[in-house]
């Protein structure tokens, strides 16, 4: 993604450098912004990651903010957006998934097809979708639990994408066939969309529940069976932004950066 962004950067005279966020040799204070990405290990190092975005901070300004990234890295922060409105999966919350539970969960959510998913992960890493007939698998972790949703499988997921508050682009992710995960990474694939005007407005109700504008942000939705959109996440911390979906982003992002910036050193 960062080769969508260098050339708009550089018209701007920003240039990007691409460092590791648990390189000790970093020299913070060398820098203007920080902005993250692609810090696909947090997951496991949470509170690590969560204390070096404190420290970078103190330095110079992170993008997105670390009191953002530290709620949006746990899932519970759907459950605040659940209270200001925003229409979930129903979902159970298990900080400890025993044979008792385990089995319990599925007639608590009245399905046959349930998906756990890591209470703090991303990319459908230590997740799993079960039936009653399925023996436990090892879940060392606190989990969530939602019913599968087909519609995963018919339309896909959609996903939109905002700078700064504004929208950018929109895309639909869709699995292969005979799969349900939609990353690439599993073979799904993603097709730019132009979303309805209740769908747009469906995500940007979500935007609108932040007490603060995150510099970049990401709203990933499903369809439910009466049309209307359910948010599965909204991705603050890390998320592909889809450039290729959204040429306009670098562009984008390098004005929202550079204004920042200029606020910031109060210009």
């Amino acid at each position: 993604m960062m080769r969508a962004l260098r050339p708009e950067f550089g018209e701007r005279g920003m240039q990007i450098v691409d460092v590791c966020w648990d390189d000790p040799n970093v020299q913070w204070t060398d820098f203007a912004a920080a902005m993250i990405g692609t810090t696909w290990d947090y997951w496991d190092r949470q509170k690590e990651f969560l204390k070096t975005l404190e420290r970078v901070e103190q330095s110079i300004p992170l993008y997105n903010a670390s009191a953002l990234v530290r709620w949006n890295s746990h899932k519970s922060y759907l459950r605040d957006l659940e209270s200001k409105g925003a229409r979930l999966i129903p979902t159970l919350w298990i900080n400890l998934v025993t044979d008792d539970n385990y089995s319990e969960s599925f007639s608590l959510l009245d399905s046959d097809d349930l998906v756990f998913k890591r209470q703090v992960g991303a990319g459908a890493a230590g997740q799993f979708r079960l039936s009653p007939s399925d023996a436990k698998p090892d879940m060392p972790h606190p989990m969530m639990v939602q019913p599968f949703l087909p519609m995963i499988q018919e339309e896909g997921e959609l996903s939109f994408i905002f700078v700064d508050g504004e929208f950018s682009h929109a895309l639909i992710k869709r699995a292969k066939t005979g799969d349900y995960r939609i990353q690439s990474s599993y073979g799904g694939q993603e097709e730019k969309i132009t979303p309805s005007i209740s769908d747009l407005e469906a995500a940007r109700q979500i935007m609108q529940t932040l007490d603060s504008t995150p510099l970049y942000a990401r709203v990933d939705m499903i369809r439910d069976t009466d049309g209307a959109l359910l948010l599965m996440e909204l991705e603050l911390i890390e998320p592909y932004l889809y450039p290729e979906q959204g040429p306009q982003l670098g562009g984008r992002l390098a004005k929202a950066v550079a204004s920042r910036l200029k606020a910031s050193a109060g210009l």
